[in-house]
């Protein structure tokens, strides 16, 4: 029996979700990233999992590229106790920049729409040159041309 895929659209309800923990207003790429990271889906799984990012990997890399890009104007957070953010009202359902760029991204992997799955959607967070998503993954030591490498084959061998 073949692994169940989970749809995008799950995907993005749960990085809707995590945008909403965040406080954010927007959903971005690097909650994307959080709601892959803690998907069933196979590939993805697969992939993430062989790199050693679970989700508590993907967030300790982000608050870790978080506090550096504080300090890098001055901002020690180490040195302030920071409310948790306002989780009230809905999740965000506006896409950011990022998002919707790694959305295209991974549209850009497939011919048709319709055949976008969560594994197009790593990719296309992964493809992202400059951004919270790669300073965070170089932060964490992560090889993101070997992690796209590994993507691509699992990707061409879900097929």
């Amino acid at each position: 029996m073949a692994a169940a895929f989970i749809d995008v659209d799950v995907v993005i309800e749960r990085g809707r979700r995590e945008a909403h923990q965040d406080g954010a207003e927007a959903v971005e790429a690097h909650h994307l990233l959080l709601a892959l990271a803690g998907a069933d889906d196979p590939v993805v799984r697969g992939v993430l999992d062989a790199a050693g990012l679970d989700r508590a990997a993907v967030r300790a890399a982000l608050d870790r590229e978080n506090a550096r890009s504080l300090a890098a104007i001055g901002v020690d957070v180490a040195a302030f106790t920071l409310p948790a953010a306002s989780v009230a009202g809905d999740p965000p359902s506006r896409l950011g920049t990022s998002a919707r760029l790694a959305l295209e991204r991974g549209f850009a992997s497939v011919g048709r729409k319709k055949d976008l799955r969560p594994g197009h959607l790593l990719r296309g967070v992964l493809l992202a040159e400059v951004g919270t998503v790669p300073r965070a993954l170089a932060l964490g030591g992560v090889d993101r041309a070997g992690l796209l490498a590994a993507l691509d084959r699992a990707l061409a061998a879900a097929r």
